[in-house]
Protein backbone atom coordinates (compact mmCIF):
# COMPACT_ATOMS: atom_id res chain seq x y z
CA UNK A 1 0.00 0.00 0.00
CA UNK A 2 1.45 3.10 -0.87
CA UNK A 3 1.13 6.08 1.19
CA UNK A 4 -1.54 8.09 0.16
CA UNK A 5 -2.38 11.93 1.54
CA UNK A 6 -4.94 14.58 0.59
CA UNK A 7 -4.04 18.55 0.68
CA UNK A 8 -6.09 20.94 0.60
CA UNK A 9 -5.57 24.39 -0.96
CA UNK A 10 -3.26 22.52 -3.34
CA UNK A 11 -3.64 25.03 -6.10
CA UNK A 12 -0.44 27.62 -5.61
CA UNK A 13 2.14 29.05 -2.82
CA UNK A 14 2.26 26.39 0.18
CA UNK A 15 -0.21 24.02 -0.29
CA UNK A 16 1.24 23.21 -3.78
CA UNK A 17 5.19 23.28 -2.16
CA UNK A 18 3.79 20.18 0.11
CA UNK A 19 2.03 18.03 -3.54
CA UNK A 20 5.69 18.16 -4.45
CA UNK A 21 7.85 17.48 -1.73
CA UNK A 22 5.40 14.25 -1.10
CA UNK A 23 5.49 13.17 -4.51
CA UNK A 24 9.26 13.51 -4.27
CA UNK A 25 8.93 11.38 -1.22
CA UNK A 26 6.70 8.64 -3.63
CA UNK A 27 3.68 9.64 -2.19
CA UNK A 28 0.23 9.48 -3.82
CA UNK A 29 -1.13 12.77 -3.81
CA UNK A 30 -5.06 14.06 -3.94
CA UNK A 31 -4.92 17.86 -4.27
CA UNK A 32 -7.84 20.16 -3.72
CA UNK A 33 -7.95 22.53 -6.19
CA UNK A 34 -10.01 25.77 -6.12
CA UNK A 35 -8.70 27.62 -8.58
CA UNK A 36 -8.50 25.13 -11.79
CA UNK A 37 -6.94 28.53 -14.27
CA UNK A 38 -3.82 28.29 -11.84
CA UNK A 39 -1.14 26.30 -13.77
CA UNK A 40 0.89 24.70 -11.48
CA UNK A 41 -0.90 22.09 -10.30
CA UNK A 42 -1.28 21.07 -14.32
CA UNK A 43 1.99 20.82 -14.96
CA UNK A 44 2.95 18.90 -12.07
CA UNK A 45 0.23 16.24 -13.17
CA UNK A 46 2.45 15.38 -16.22
CA UNK A 47 5.13 15.11 -14.11
CA UNK A 48 3.46 12.28 -11.95
CA UNK A 49 0.60 11.56 -13.93
CA UNK A 50 0.30 7.87 -11.76
CA UNK A 51 0.49 9.74 -8.45
CA UNK A 52 -1.06 12.78 -8.83
CA UNK A 53 -4.75 13.30 -8.78
CA UNK A 54 -6.78 17.07 -9.10
CA UNK A 55 -9.89 17.23 -6.90
CA UNK A 56 -11.97 19.88 -7.83
CA UNK A 57 -12.64 21.27 -3.89
CA UNK A 58 -13.98 24.23 -1.86
CA UNK A 59 -13.52 23.56 1.69
CA UNK A 60 -16.01 26.32 2.39
CA UNK A 61 -19.33 24.23 0.74
CA UNK A 62 -20.41 21.09 1.98
CA UNK A 63 -21.32 20.03 -0.96
CA UNK A 64 -18.14 20.34 -2.95
CA UNK A 65 -16.36 18.48 0.39
CA UNK A 66 -18.45 15.90 0.30
CA UNK A 67 -18.29 15.35 -3.67
CA UNK A 68 -14.45 15.09 -3.05
CA UNK A 69 -14.95 12.42 -0.77
CA UNK A 70 -16.37 10.55 -3.43
CA UNK A 71 -14.13 11.10 -5.93
CA UNK A 72 -11.14 9.81 -4.02
CA UNK A 73 -13.17 6.90 -2.64
CA UNK A 74 -13.51 6.07 -6.74
CA UNK A 75 -9.70 5.67 -6.49
CA UNK A 76 -8.56 4.65 -3.60
CA UNK A 77 -10.06 2.98 -0.03
CA UNK A 78 -7.63 4.74 2.06
CA UNK A 79 -5.91 8.03 3.06
CA UNK A 80 -3.25 7.76 6.00
CA UNK A 81 -2.54 11.85 5.85
CA UNK A 82 -4.99 14.58 5.73
CA UNK A 83 -3.32 17.85 5.01
CA UNK A 84 -5.67 20.85 5.91
CA UNK A 85 -3.83 23.95 4.28
CA UNK A 86 -6.53 26.02 2.98
CA UNK A 87 -6.57 29.62 4.27
CA UNK A 88 -7.85 33.01 3.64
CA UNK A 89 -7.17 36.33 4.89
CA UNK A 90 -8.36 39.71 3.82
CA UNK A 91 -8.24 43.37 3.06
CA UNK A 92 -10.38 44.48 5.76
CA UNK A 93 -8.52 42.98 8.45
CA UNK A 94 -6.12 45.82 9.18
CA UNK A 95 -9.29 47.55 10.27
CA UNK A 96 -9.73 48.67 14.10
CA UNK A 97 -12.78 48.49 16.44
CA UNK A 98 -12.94 52.05 15.76
CA UNK A 99 -13.48 51.77 12.08
CA UNK A 100 -16.45 50.10 10.23
CA UNK A 101 -15.18 46.36 10.89
CA UNK A 102 -16.79 44.24 7.71
CA UNK A 103 -18.82 41.39 9.21
CA UNK A 104 -19.60 39.60 6.11
CA UNK A 105 -15.89 39.42 5.35
CA UNK A 106 -15.26 37.65 9.03
CA UNK A 107 -18.23 35.35 8.51
CA UNK A 108 -16.55 33.91 5.10
CA UNK A 109 -12.71 34.06 6.69
CA UNK A 110 -14.20 31.82 9.88
CA UNK A 111 -16.00 29.78 7.24
CA UNK A 112 -12.70 28.76 5.44
CA UNK A 113 -10.19 28.69 8.26
CA UNK A 114 -12.35 27.24 10.59
CA UNK A 115 -14.71 25.29 9.40
CA UNK A 116 -13.85 24.29 6.40
CA UNK A 117 -10.68 21.53 8.11
CA UNK A 118 -13.66 20.28 10.25
CA UNK A 119 -15.95 19.24 7.40
CA UNK A 120 -12.74 17.26 5.40
CA UNK A 121 -12.30 15.49 8.26
CA UNK A 122 -15.64 14.53 8.63
CA UNK A 123 -16.44 13.78 5.43
CA UNK A 124 -12.66 12.22 4.76
CA UNK A 125 -12.65 9.89 8.16
CA UNK A 126 -14.16 6.87 6.26
CA UNK A 127 -10.86 6.81 4.37
CA UNK A 128 -8.86 7.43 7.18
CA UNK A 129 -9.95 4.84 9.24
CA UNK A 130 -9.08 2.31 6.98
CA UNK A 131 -5.34 4.16 6.59
CA UNK A 132 -2.18 3.04 8.60
CA UNK A 133 -1.11 6.22 9.52
CA UNK A 134 -4.20 7.93 10.56
CA UNK A 135 -2.58 11.55 10.80
CA UNK A 136 -4.32 14.49 11.14
CA UNK A 137 -2.50 17.83 9.59
CA UNK A 138 -3.89 21.59 10.25
CA UNK A 139 -2.02 24.51 9.28
CA UNK A 140 -2.94 26.95 11.54
CA UNK A 141 -0.96 30.46 12.88
CA UNK A 142 0.54 32.34 15.45
CA UNK A 143 -2.63 34.69 14.73
CA UNK A 144 -4.49 32.18 16.40
CA UNK A 145 -2.51 32.32 19.41
CA UNK A 146 -3.90 34.22 22.84
CA UNK A 147 -2.00 33.80 25.29
CA UNK A 148 0.78 35.62 22.71
CA UNK A 149 -1.41 38.26 20.78
CA UNK A 150 -0.36 41.80 20.65
CA UNK A 151 -2.63 42.80 17.30
CA UNK A 152 -4.98 45.46 17.75
CA UNK A 153 -6.80 44.74 14.30
CA UNK A 154 -6.69 41.49 12.35
CA UNK A 155 -10.15 40.15 14.06
CA UNK A 156 -11.39 37.94 11.17
CA UNK A 157 -8.32 36.24 10.58
CA UNK A 158 -7.04 35.65 13.85
CA UNK A 159 -10.21 34.92 15.71
CA UNK A 160 -11.08 31.79 12.67
CA UNK A 161 -7.25 30.62 13.72
CA UNK A 162 -8.70 30.10 17.68
CA UNK A 163 -11.41 28.36 16.46
CA UNK A 164 -9.79 26.21 14.59
CA UNK A 165 -7.34 25.44 17.44
CA UNK A 166 -10.16 24.63 19.86
CA UNK A 167 -11.57 22.45 16.83
CA UNK A 168 -9.04 20.74 16.74
CA UNK A 169 -8.65 20.11 20.26
CA UNK A 170 -11.89 18.76 20.77
CA UNK A 171 -11.33 16.30 17.28
CA UNK A 172 -8.35 15.29 19.48
CA UNK A 173 -10.07 14.80 22.05
CA UNK A 174 -12.49 12.31 20.37
CA UNK A 175 -10.58 10.36 18.15
CA UNK A 176 -6.89 9.97 19.71
CA UNK A 177 -8.27 7.05 21.64
CA UNK A 178 -8.97 5.55 17.97
CA UNK A 179 -5.23 5.78 17.02
CA UNK A 180 -5.52 9.40 15.08
CA UNK A 181 -2.27 11.36 15.47
CA UNK A 182 -2.48 15.16 15.28
CA UNK A 183 -0.20 18.04 13.88
CA UNK A 184 -0.98 21.64 14.01
CA UNK A 185 1.27 23.84 12.67
CA UNK A 186 2.30 27.37 12.78
CA UNK A 187 4.68 27.32 9.22
CA UNK A 188 6.03 30.96 9.70
CA UNK A 189 5.59 33.54 7.56
CA UNK A 190 5.87 32.71 3.63
CA UNK A 191 5.94 34.13 0.63
CA UNK A 192 2.86 32.87 -0.54
CA UNK A 193 -0.67 35.01 -2.75
CA UNK A 194 -2.92 34.66 0.46
CA UNK A 195 -3.39 38.07 -0.29
CA UNK A 196 -4.15 37.84 -3.92
CA UNK A 197 0.07 38.26 -4.93
CA UNK A 198 3.29 37.31 -3.88
CA UNK A 199 4.08 39.02 -0.77
CA UNK A 200 7.97 39.08 -1.51
CA UNK A 201 8.56 40.73 1.99
CA UNK A 202 8.24 37.33 4.19
CA UNK A 203 10.47 35.56 5.28
CA UNK A 204 11.22 32.23 3.22
CA UNK A 205 9.66 30.33 0.07
CA UNK A 206 6.76 28.11 0.33
CA UNK A 207 9.21 25.34 -0.57
CA UNK A 208 11.77 25.74 2.09
CA UNK A 209 8.60 25.93 4.17
CA UNK A 210 7.10 22.63 2.94
CA UNK A 211 10.60 20.58 4.01
CA UNK A 212 9.87 21.93 8.04
CA UNK A 213 6.50 21.10 7.98
CA UNK A 214 6.62 17.63 6.48
CA UNK A 215 9.72 16.53 9.11
CA UNK A 216 7.09 17.51 11.90
CA UNK A 217 3.85 16.29 9.69
CA UNK A 218 5.57 12.63 9.20
CA UNK A 219 7.74 12.23 12.17
CA UNK A 220 7.28 9.10 14.28
CA UNK A 221 6.13 7.46 11.05
CA UNK A 222 8.12 5.05 9.00
CA UNK A 223 8.33 8.21 6.34
CA UNK A 224 9.97 10.32 8.88
CA UNK A 225 13.41 11.57 7.97
CA UNK A 226 14.25 13.39 11.30
CA UNK A 227 14.03 12.25 14.69
CA UNK A 228 11.70 14.42 16.51
CA UNK A 229 10.49 13.00 19.90
CA UNK A 230 6.64 13.96 19.85
CA UNK A 231 3.88 13.30 22.96
CA UNK A 232 1.40 11.64 21.07
CA UNK A 233 -0.70 12.35 23.37
CA UNK A 234 -0.45 15.91 24.30
CA UNK A 235 -1.98 18.53 21.93
CA UNK A 236 0.31 21.50 21.01
CA UNK A 237 0.56 24.27 18.83
CA UNK A 238 4.31 24.12 17.26
CA UNK A 239 6.20 25.90 14.37
CA UNK A 240 8.94 25.63 12.07
CA UNK A 241 11.41 26.01 14.67
CA UNK A 242 9.53 23.19 16.78
CA UNK A 243 8.78 25.79 19.18
CA UNK A 244 5.59 25.40 21.17
CA UNK A 245 3.14 28.16 21.00
CA UNK A 246 0.84 29.28 24.06
CA UNK A 247 -3.08 28.97 22.95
Amino acid sequence: MEPTAVITGADRGFGFALCEKLLEKGWRVFAGQYMPSWPQLSSLSKKYPEKLHIISLDVSSNESVKEAAIRVSSITNYVDMLVNNAGIISPYNELDIREHLNYEDMHRIYDVNALGPIRMVEAFLPLMDKGRLKRLCFVSSEAGSIGACTRKAWYGYCMSKAALNMAVKITFNRLRPEGYTFRLYHPGWMRTYMSGKKNYEADMEPEEAAVYALQYFLSGTPYSERDIHIDEDRLVLMDYNLREWPW
